[in-house]
């Protein structure tokens, strides 16, 4: 007799299960209110789950809204607010971390209207997605938003964005500038993270 030598058969591969997507007014039925310690976004019809800002990020957002509360934006109505929901390009929604609205957009503001934040700024923990912060930032510009901030709190650096190519990076006391949204809205990075 010889010996039969068993050979596994090879497995067969599972087809990888593609993620569900779902429309705009899906998600702003299902995840609109949730409250569960996370910010659920739109990306392309999928869900994005990210942690909420935590109380040192929150910190920062409390800095920035006692400078804003002298410059002519805010004189004239406009305000800043955490994680509100804003419309971008397609059916593409996002709550950044800080944005500013004018006055005017302020007015306008109903359940069914979007308005683009001018200014808003993104808060980076060092387990965000390099690749999904700068595709953020293309879908940001292309919406029309005029000044993003990308706040690094692990390295006290903020880069400011004009433009998906003109970046001024902010260290020490270097002065961030709101300009051309924010014009009078001005800081150094020194003491944004003090």
């Amino acid at each position: 007799m010889s010996a039969a030598i068993a050979q596994a058969e090879p497995k067969k591969k599972t087809p990888a299960r593609q993620p569900k997507r779902i429309s705009l007014q899906e998600f702003l039925r299902d995840y609109s209110d949730i409250e569960d310690g996370f910010k659920y976004e739109l990306s392309h019809g999928l869900i994005e789950k990210t942690l909420k800002m935590n109380q040192f990020q929150s910190k920062l957002f409390f800095i920035l809204n006692r400078l804003f509360i002298n410059t002519v934006a805010f004189k004239n109505g406009g305000g800043l607010i955490s994680e509100i929901d804003m419309v971008t390009v397609g059916s593409q929604l996002r709550r950044p971390d800080i944005a500013f609205y004018s006055g005017e957009q302020i007015k306008i503001m109903t359940p069914s209207s979007n308005q683009v934040a001018p200014w808003l700024a993104e808060v980076i923990s060092p387990t965000d997605n390099a690749d999904k912060i700068n595709e953020k930032l293309k879908e940001y510009f292309d919406a029309g938003v005029q000044v993003v901030w990308h706040i690094y709190p692990a390295s006290a650096q903020v880069y400011v964005y004009t433009a998906l190519d003109e970046v001024t990076i902010c260290i020490g006391n270097k002065i961030c500038s709101g300009a051309p949204a924010l014009p009078d809205l001005e800081i150094t990075a020194a003491k944004l993270f003090a």
